[in-house]
């Protein structure tokens, strides 16, 4: 029997490299996951998803050039619900804004540090001799 794209498929990881997982199937035909085929989200360790022995059911994609099957996980699992943005607030109104730059000029600032310079008068560091 031979695989078409569109089948689904069960099949056993057989072998897992730094790029994808290779699953074999009970015809005995094989085929690869590419790592970006294995999740929706970011995949940096295949390991973290797969393990030799595990029996997995893929989507089959078609074949390669070379007449090699390609093959997703991540098809067949629903994409995740990304949750809503928060709206983006007002901007306040140009009052407001010009108070508060005020208010920050004449205090020195976030932090109390007063912005002055610091006592002996140079730009800090080592004293001179």
């Amino acid at each position: 029997m031979e695989l078409e794209a569109g089948a689904i498929v069960e099949g056993r990881v057989t072998r897992i490299m730094e790029f994808g997982a290779f699953i074999e199937f009970p015809t005995g035909e094989s085929g690869l996951v590419h790592i970006s085929q294995v999740a929706h989200e970011f995949v940096k360790n295949i390991r973290d998803h797969l393990n030799e022995g595990d029996v997995v059911s893929v989507l089959v994609l078609g074949r390669d050039d070379k007449g090699r099957l390609d093959l997703s996980i991540k098809e067949l699992t629903p994409a995740p619900v990304e949750p809503p943005r928060p709206k983006r607030l007002p901007r306040q109104a140009p009052e407001f804004e010009n108070k508060l730059k005020s208010f920050l000029r004449g205090s020195g600032g976030f932090g109390g540090g007063g912005g002055g310079k610091k006592p002996g008068g140079g730009k800090g560091g080592r004293k001179r001799r």
